[in-house]
């Protein structure tokens, strides 16, 4: 289950392998450090001041095994 994130400036973000540099749609993602679990957080890169949401281990392998597999549809 997603979280938005009250305090998401904690997350040590990076931009996915995945974006370009062309200003299209693309998120950032931090390992959150003011959490006693790991936690990931997803945000806009274009709104960094945006909402973030954060996602619990299982939640986030979860979203990363769906997102890398070729010929994926929703």
């Amino acid at each position: 289950m997603a979280h938005r994130n009250r305090n998401p400036q904690t997350a040590g973000w990076f931009t996915s392998s995945y974006s370009d540099n062309q200003g299209g749609q693309c998120v950032e993602a931090g390992r959150l450090t003011n959490t006693s679990a790991p936690r990931m957080a997803v945000r806009d890169s274009k709104n960094p001041d945006g909402p973030a949401f954060d996602f619990g281990h299982t939640a986030w392998t979860s979203f990363l095994g769906f997102a890398t597999q070729p010929n994926k549809t929703l």
